[in-house]
């Protein structure tokens, strides 16, 4: 919506900032802004993290990653970042842009226009702070203090297009349609490559000029321009309305709702045109999906409480009409469908709805007046409250794209917008014991556990073990033959010597790695009973019960082994109270499980433990959404992208985009 930070801002600020002493710290900056620059703005920001704690006294790298939390829609996190900047250097120019930037994108548009104020004040001609201090002011319905920015804007910059989009709208605004033509008209001889241009070009055709073909052609060149646009064929679909193709309407609604399966607007229009097709079940799915996402969109109850009495379902339609009528008790057209409604049902009582919806439309002044117009709980800009929050997330696991189901995090996956790549909307695994794990840029080596680390030391094992929430995937053949005849190894070697713990630990793991998790338990158990205080083996067990839960299509026994990998890691922790693993492991489980509230103290003490494990803050914040606590949630999964975890910044905009 706003003018978004070009990269060549990066190389714009770099005057302004002190030179850095020591040249490690200097290495790593760089390094930071080059991978910035290429748009891989997940990695740049560990580099970032880096020179943070080396040196948290420094202004640059907050800015930076400010700059790159922006670019991937964390607007929190860049708010939060720009200010600590500021902190540091208030003379950082670009750093009041950025956060300016933010506050518009967090709807903190007086905020906004302070931080542009700042930055005007050094650059007072700069086109973006101009172009987005008066659509802030547009936004606060600051009129005429808008109109001055973009008429200011335009004798600074005229061949700057999006000022006449943006002057354009204004005039819209103010009922002057001739002269927002001639603005977008204008933009489109600037630049016909302007989708605002033709989105506000279309917007005029339609309703001031009547000319819907013009602005079918505008709405065609803007999909040509952004093919993954959601709102555009949005807007195109009721183009083709207009024009009675009701086929291409729907085939755009279709295409929208594939495109953002929760945008409740494609939805509720869909469900619209469905019902003028009488296609009636399908216009009640999509609207029972919109009641799923906004359970007070009233709107979408009382289209749903007409279609249910026209397919006869008339209990239904009453209960509707009953929610309808308790929000908007002077509403006589709700009162007259319930009327009809139990009409049909043979109430005697009837007639009261009718007496009453009669009483009402006679107090009516305007006919047009619909309650509905003006209801509240359907705001966008209101804060969702935590039953819509619980309903937004639990829907976006309803609609979860589960194709995706390898998270291997290379170069060309955590590149660019990765919040713009939908990713499996799930927990991330538990941290396991593994013989393989799949280094990446963002996580170079193995999680540190110390008792994994004493193990290693002792030599005592075949291979060097190791901890990831993403193991590798093994499926060479080579390997499994290698796993077993470890296996053969260790059964030889336990026939013939004094058994130890580490032995059967050693074997378990060859199980675990053939996914052979009953195995893998019955060995574990044996090095327990041999060491019952071992802490790596409980650990190690409470993966493997968990894993073989997972696979177990009985429910008493999968709850069984839920049940008993948690006693395990109890145990572990009880040894071990430092563990962050089995804190984090632990969280999981009881989040699988649907014990939330005790996920989020396994999760918080995981974090209290070791704050860098980025996973926890992911967890913790996906089991906040899943109990309604929207601002605890999206600050969890800020922290965690800012870690490294990158479904973080997908979840973040599926949450955040209304």
């Amino acid at each position: 919506m706003f003018c978004r930070l070009l990269s060549i801002l990066i190389l714009a600020v770099t005057a302004a900032l002190p030179v850095r002493a020591q040249i490690d710290t200097e290495q790593v900056m760089r390094v930071g802004r080059n991978t910035l620059y290429f748009e891989d703005y997940v990695l740049s920001i560990q580099y970032f993290n880096r020179v943070i704690a080396a040196k948290p006294y420094m202004a640059q790298p907050y800015f930076f990653r400010a700059i790159a939390k922006l670019n991937l829609d964390d607007f929190k996190g860049a708010e939060a970042d720009a200010s600590l900047a500021l902190e540091r250097n208030p003379f950082i120019t670009d750093a009041w842009e950025v956060r300016g930037v933010a506050r518009q994108n967090l709807g903190d548009h007086a905020g906004a226009i302070s931080d542009y104020d700042h930055a005007l004040e050094m650059l007072p001609d700069n086109r973006s702070l101009l172009f987005n201090r008066a659509i802030a002011y547009e936004e606060l319905k600051e009129y005429d203090k808008a109109r001055d920015g973009f008429d200011r804007l335009i004798k600074s910059h005229p061949s700057f297009d999006a000022a006449y989009v943006g002057r354009a709208k204004l005039n819209m605004a103010d009922g002057d349609s001739v002269a927002a033509l001639a603005d977008a008209e204008k933009a489109l001889s600037l630049n016909k490559g302007s989708v605002n241009a033709h989105i506000v070009h279309a917007d005029l055709l339609m309703n001031h000029t009547k000319d819907f073909e013009g602005a079918l052609a505008d709405m065609d060149e803007a999909i040509r321009l952004q093919p993954q646009l959601t709102g555009l064929f949005i807007n195109r679909a009721f183009v083709r309305y207009r024009l009675n193709d009701y086929y291409g309407a729907m085939s755009d609604y279709d295409y929208a709702v594939t495109l953002e399966p929760t945008n409740t607007t494609a939805l509720y229009n869909r469900a619209l045109l469905r019902a003028e097709v009488h296609d009636y079940n399908k216009a009640i799915a999509d609207l029972d999906r919109v009641l799923d996402l906004e359970p007070d969109n009233y709107r979408a109850i009382f289209n749903r409480a007409i279609l249910r009495r026209d397919i006869g379902y008339l209990d239904g339609a009453i209960a509707d009409l009953d929610r309808l009528i308790d929000k908007f008790p002077e509403f006589s057209a709700a009162w007259f469908m319930r009327y009809d409604v139990r009409r049909q049902r043979g109430d005697r009582g009837a007639k009261k709805d009718y007496d009453r919806s009669i009483e009402l439309a006679m107090k009516v002044v305007d006919p047009e007046d619909n309650p509905l117009d003006k209801e509240i709980g359907n705001d966008r800009a209101t804060s969702e409250t935590q039953e819509q929050v619980k309903a937004r997330f639990s829907t976006l696991l309803t609609v979860n794209n589960t194709t995706a189901d390898e998270q291997t995090y290379n170069n060309k996956e955590i590149k660019g917008r990765v919040q713009d790549k939908r990713s499996p909307v799930e927990l991330e695994p538990i941290m396991a014991l593994t013989y393989y794990t799949s280094p990446t840029e963002l996580k170079p080596g193995s999680e540190y556990i110390k008792e994994v680390n004493e193990a290693n030391e002792s030599r005592m094992m075949r291979y060097v073990l190791q901890a990831s929430v993403h193991p590798a995937n093994v499926t060479e053949e080579d390997v499994y033959a290698q796993h077993m005849q470890s296996i053969d190894y260790y059964t030889t070697w336990l026939s013939t010597h004094t058994p130890r713990a580490i032995d059967y630990l050693g074997r378990a793991m060859d199980h675990m790695t053939l996914r052979d998790y009953a195995s893998a338990e019955a060995d574990l158990t044996k090095a327990l009973e041999l060491t019952p205080g071992y802490t790596l083996a409980l650990l190690a067990r409470a993966q493997a019960r968990f894993l073989g839960a997972q696979t177990d299509d009985k429910s008493d026994a999968r709850r069984i082994k839920l049940q008993s990998a948690i006693s395990d890691l109890d145990r572990a922790i009880e040894k071990s109270p430092m563990m962050a693993a089995a804190w984090y492991n632990k969280g999981v489980i009881l989040g699988t499980t649907g014990d939330l509230t005790s996920a989020i103290a396994s999760f918080t003490r995981a974090i209290e433990i070791a704050p860098e494990m980025g996973e926890a803050w992911y967890n913790r914040g996906y089991v906040y959404l899943q109990l309604g606590n929207r601002d605890a949630g999206l600050a969890d999964l800020s922290k965690a992208g800012e870690l490294g975890i990158v479904p973080s910044y997908n979840l973040l905009k599926r949450m955040t985009t209304r």
